[in-house]
């Protein structure tokens, strides 16, 4: 039987090992990447503060009182996001087919390298330039599937490596904790702590069955990765992968503040899709068409977000430097591309618990009842009025 070689790479605290890159002073002093006034959040924390309990998306000010002689810095994304290109250069060169699942996570598909070099040793020399080459501590995880690898990578962490050869899969995750398996959040991981399973071999032991009723549809799914079966593919990386929408309006114009409400409308969209699939951009584009159908655009590179302020404020800038020769526009649109997958709050570093709270209660409306259900005032008043912003709820997606 053929196996596949699937490889994850997993960068050690990034956020914080960049930070260090940057100043050797911060080398082995707990430190806490996220806003500085008390009531921002954590983005990202050392193994130093986390032997105190602390953890990412944790109140700051928790976060304080846990480790105080912690060292608070509020973040760089342009640093992290360029630190993150530079990597995926190099893998891109190296690799036959890889894909970017976050900011600083890839799988590598490197079935058929055994013929040449061996899937382990071409895996080591690739996690040894990466960090020749970049300063960065990573880790990696190899074996015959997505599941296994990452929890592999887990296991080897920090800077280290860590390979489960075929058939090992189920001795390997065995004695490790149910929380080690990918999709057992907290929920799924106190539901079964109530009913005695704490090792991932209880929990490969128990009747799918009644997984499925415990868990629903996803309790097949997790039933296989406890039995280390995970037939994913490794999807390739694009960067140039963007989600966009346009407004064609029936009349030209030349309202500023419709059409500033407009494009404010169709970013508090495109930013809930961003965040609905996981998604961050790191490229925001702007388009205009006048009526003499010349079209201009012009975009900006800026660091992995999905946050509808950050967004909003940039296409509002943008705007207003390319709409300089104050003609009748007869179009408007937003394209958000080179996306990654990634989680919304690594970029919330200046933000507070109560606004990270309200962007998933304003989310999670949406997913129930619809994107019209709750939007800003000023989306609302676009909303009001007789021309509606139709496209608002066609999104286009595009790759090269």
């Amino acid at each position: 039987m053929k196996f596949r070689n699937v490889l994850h790479l997993d960068l050690d605290t990034f956020f914080v090992s960049v930070e260090r890159l940057r100043n050797s002073q911060l080398e082995g002093k707990p430190l806490i990447i996220g806003g500085k006034n008390g009531r921002g959040v954590v983005a990202s924390c050392s193994y130093e503060t986390r032997r105190f309990g602390v953890h990412s998306a944790m109140p700051m000010r928790m976060a304080l009182q846990l480790c105080p002689q912690a060292t608070v810095i509020s973040g760089d994304m342009e640093a992290y996001s360029n630190s993150s290109r530079e990597i995926t250069e190099i893998i891109s060169e190296e690799a036959p087919l890889f894909e970017k699942s976050s900011i600083d996570e890839f799988y590598l598909d490197v079935s058929g390298m055994d013929k040449f070099f061996g899937c382990l040793q071409w895996s080591h020399e690739l996690r040894s330039r990466i960090i020749k080459e970049t300063g960065l501590p990573i880790s990696f995880g190899l074996s015959i599937n997505k599941t296994v690898s990452k929890v592999a990578t887990g296991e080897a962490k920090p800077n280290n490596e860590k390979y489960i050869p075929a058939g090992k899969e189920r001795p390997f995750l065995a004695p490790l904790s149910i929380r080690k398996i990918p999709m057992i959040g907290d929920k799924t991981y106190q539901m079964l702590r109530m009913r005695g399973v704490e090792k991932i071999a209880t929990l490969s032991q128990m009747p799918v069955q009644y997984l499925q009723q415990l868990l629903g549809k996803n309790g097949t799914a997790i039933w296989k990765k406890a039995n280390g079966i995970d037939n994913s593919p490794v999807i390739p990386y694009s960067e140039a992968k963007s989600i966009s929408t346009e407004q064609t309006f029936q009349q030209d114009t030349i309202d500023i503040v419709r059409l500033k409400q407009i494009l404010t409308g169709m970013t508090e969209k495109l930013a809930f899709t961003l965040r609905d699939e996981e998604r961050l951009t790191s490229c925001v584009t702007v388009k205009i068409r006048y009526s003499n159908f010349d079209t201009e655009t012009r975009q900006l590179r800026i660091p992995y977000t999905a946050s509808d302020h950050v967004l909003m404020r940039t296409v509002l800038d943008l705007f207003d430097r390319l709409y300089q020769r104050r003609m009748l526009l007869r179009l408007v649109g937003v394209r958000f591309s080179a996306l990654v997958h990634g989680s919304h709050q690594i970029s919330l570093f200046d933000e507070t618990p109560e606004q990270v709270n309200l962007y998933q209660a304003m989310d999670k409306i949406r997913r129930r009842h619809g994107m019209d259900m709750v939007m800003r005032a000023s989306s609302m008043q676009v909303y009001n009025r007789r021309e509606r912003i139709n496209d608002l709820h066609t999104l286009k997606y595009a790759s090269r």
